[in-house]
């Protein structure tokens, strides 16, 4: 038996050494180790042999059993260091070849032009405040004199989220960053100066509309702040917006539920391409009594006003694009023209 286990052993090399490849190889160890393979066969015979020889021939069938795995799985790794070379020498990278060069990037106008506000705002003593993107109702619009079922919401069409936040109040993806306005003036004592720009959501989408846009909030409360100066600064802003002394500013008498008086703001151009036609660029007004109490502020005490722009309608209107769909086709040819 030990002669025969030994030629079995040098059969077993030569056949996994003629193997062409791993396929072959399996067949190989099949007729070796399989289910009926030789060494299976000789395990079974133990059976017809008394205790002790039973003992000692198993003992020596699976050390040759182990020699053989051994032999196999060398011949295994033989084939994947094989492998491995080929895949290596196939995907070979030539790192003598010149670099492709990545292309310059830009800012999105949107962004110069909300960089170009946080800049203009900052320089006449603004604070520039950021907060979530997912509001609770109190907060964008109780807390702001648009209670539950006030028909002001309906203009305001929205993306909830179906979860409430830890005070059982509802989730959504804020309409407007005036929510800005109360956790920014609950967090400050007056007086309070801070524009409030960032992310808005509402469903709606066209040429001048966009599911998701961006707004600029701007509050200014102090005991002394009147319509006046809401007219001087956003006027101000303005001129210094467009660079130019050549517009005429408006204010015309609106509704919204966070201010009163309210107005919307309207400009025009009186040289260039778009003089001589009004155009609206804001809603503006006298933060409501309610809201400043909501600030948690005295309103007999305190007064200032608030303004909301849209900071896609500034940049259509300084960059002469008429839809603001554009701005988010991704379209490289239409983007690079603002990054030159």
């Amino acid at each position: 038996m030990t002669q025969s286990l030994d030629e079995l052993i040098s059969q077993a090399q030569e056949k996994f050494a003629e193997a062409a490849d791993a396929a072959a190889l399996e067949n190989e160890k099949a007729k070796f180790l399989g289910k009926n393979g030789v060494i299976t066969g000789l395990m079974k015979g133990l059976a017809q042999l008394a205790p002790d020889q039973k003992r000692a021939e198993g003992a020596r069938i699976n050390q040759a059993k182990q020699q053989i795995e051994s032999l196999l799985n060398e011949r295994r790794d033989e084939f994947a260091r094989a492998e491995l070379n080929k895949r290596l020498a196939a995907e070979t990278i030539d790192v003598s070849l010149p670099g492709r060069g990545r292309s310059k990037g830009g800012i999105h106008p949107v962004i110069q032009t909300w960089q170009r506000i946080e800049e203009i705002f900052r320089s006449i003593g603004f604070d520039v405040a950021d907060g979530p993107e997912i509001e609770n109702d109190w907060t964008n619009f109780t807390a702001l004199n648009n209670p539950e079922n006030h028909p002001a919401r309906s203009m305001q069409d929205t993306f909830y989220v179906d979860m409430n936040d830890a005070d059982g109040l509802p989730l959504l993806l804020r309409t407007h960053t005036s929510p800005m306005q109360v956790r920014y003036a609950r967090m400050h004592n007056p007086p309070i100066k801070v524009i409030a720009p960032g992310r808005t959501y509402r469903v709606d989408s066209d040429a001048t509309h966009s599911p998701m846009f961006h707004q600029v909030e701007g509050l200014w409360i102090a005991e002394d702040i009147s319509f006046a100066d809401l007219k001087g600064v956003y006027t101000n802003f303005l001129r210094a917006f467009f660079e130019t002394e050549d517009l005429c500013v408006r204010f015309r008498p609106s509704f919204f539920p966070f201010t009163e008086p309210s107005a919307e703001i309207d400009m025009m151009f009186t040289s260039g391409p778009n003089q001589g036609r009004w155009l609206e660029i804001s809603g503006s007004g006298q933060v409501h009594p309610t809201v400043v109490k909501n600030y948690g502020l005295d309103p007999e005490k305190y007064i200032g006003f608030a303004f909301g722009s849209g900071i896609e309608r500034l940049t259509m209107l300084r960059y002469g694009v008429n839809d603001l769909r554009q701005f988010y086709e991704g379209d490289l040819r239409f983007l690079r023209q603002f990054n030159r």
